[in-house]
């Protein structure tokens, strides 16, 4: 029964570990805090657009047998428009996920530093919270298996624990339902409000998502019939995810805090108002968020590395196995040693914020040419959303390419 059951699942949890990190949950609080339930539409909105690029990515990797990555290089033919597309892939995939682990691994750390206080040492003259090395070494174990299986199976079950400790959580604060269900429809922008929408968008529809799930899902399944198993896991997942999202932005509304600098600020804000209980839920799903995205970042990585590379299709391959643990290590360090890469994240926020649109630009072309796909290219109906949806990736990517240049 439980192979069955597995057998059904894809990629598609994996994807929601993937944009549920300490960065999201930390976004999502600070909207629930500054704006109470207001700004969960534009949760609503983002759960939408992932769903319509990321079943596109998902088809796009089931149906052609290729990765993103894979099918980029191929695919343009042009050599200047080729090395620029390899280019910004792994400047913002590669460059960037390395710049961002060292914060899902502390991510990690604060929901455990919560459970278990005094975690610091001393190795000669450097102190080191060791369940940074304990997190790290756990995220190397799984993804030095190179098996699919052991690498699904675990990242379920984070991602249960996850999705259990946040729903939990937000139904503990009883909130006002009324007021819920106003917030989810009802497009407003409060005053200051503009960025964390943006924000909030920007950070559930990622790009490095679309190249993991294109390569994720041809890992699982083999075979067209398989198709249905694909759209059916990839709206049920990303659905799942903006729920476990929206629990986040609801317990938030529930905190009586004035101001917020990171989730382990909500727990412990959580636990005068609705016990202890509620602290612990709430501190397990920010672990288990920082432990599957310090997974799920240096594999898409490895998997965008591949693909622009045309390396081979192995997951135990040397070549693959150096990309993931390279940006594992340099997490684990930055995240030890509390070094802050402002630079360097910078350079990934616009590496980003160009890749987006580019990435969703390509993914429109590609999933309506018979040479790759047959008869399987996108309809009117997926067509427009998706060009809607670019829309709005050009106007994030450019907003967050203003934002960074603002602050220099």
């Amino acid at each position: 029964m439980i192979r069955g059951i597995f057998s059904r699942i894809g990629p598609g949890p994996l994807i929601a570990a993937a944009f549920i990190g300490p960065g999201t949950v930390t976004l999502c609080s600070i909207a629930g805090v500054d704006f109470g339930f207001t700004l969960l539409w534009a949760m609503m909105l983002s759960i939408v657009a992932t769903i319509v690029l990321q079943e596109m990515s998902a088809r796009l990797g089931l149906i052609s047998r290729k990765g993103l990555a894979g099918v980029i290089r191929e695919e343009l033919n042009n050599p200047l428009l080729r090395s620029f597309a390899i280019i910004l892939i792994f400047s913002a995939i590669v460059i960037g996920n390395a710049a961002y682990e060292a914060g899902n691994i502390s991510g990690g750390v604060l929901g455990l530093s919560t459970l278990f206080p005094d975690t610091e040492i001393w190795i000669y003259d450097f102190r080191i919270n060791y369940l940074i090395l304990i997190l790290g070494a756990a995220a190397f174990i799984i993804l030095y298996s190179g098996s699919y299986k052991i690498l699904e199976r675990s990242l379920i079950a984070l991602v249960f624990l996850m999705s259990l400790s946040f729903i939990i959580t937000a139904i503990m604060t009883k909130p006002d339902f009324a007021l819920v269900f106003k917030g989810a429809v009802v497009p407003i922008i409060p005053e200051g409000g503009l960025l964390t929408v943006i924000g909030l968008i920007g950070t559930t529809v990622v790009p490095y998502n679309l190249f993991l799930h294109s390569s994720l899902v041809k890992e699982k399944w083999e075979g067209k019939d398989k198709l249905s198993y694909a759209v059916r896991d990839t709206i049920v997942a990303v659905v799942l995810g903006g729920v476990v999202s929206m629990s986040i932005i609801i317990s938030a509304a529930a905190a009586n805090i004035a101001t917020i600098q990171n989730a382990a600020d909500l727990a412990k804000g959580l636990g005068p108002l609705y016990g202890d209980s509620a602290k612990y839920f709430l501190s397990s799903g920010l672990f288990a968020a920082g432990i599957t995205s310090a997974v799920t970042a240096p594999l898409a990585a490895a998997f965008a590395a591949r693909g622009i590379f045309g390396w081979e299709e192995n997951m135990k391959s040397m070549k693959f196995r150096a990309v993931w643990m390279f940006i594992l290590i340099v997490g684990i360090l930055m995240a030890s040693l509390d070094l802050k890469p402002i630079e360097i994240i910078k350079f990934a926020q616009v590496a980003n914020g160009i890749l987006l649109p580019v990435i969703s630009g390509f993914l429109l072309w590609v999933m309506n040419r018979k040479q790759v796909l047959g008869k399987y290219v996108n309809n009117r109906f997926q067509n427009i959303m998706g060009f809607l949806i670019l829309g709005v990736t050009l106007f994030l990517g450019l907003k967050s390419i203003w934002k960074v240049f603002s602050t220099l």
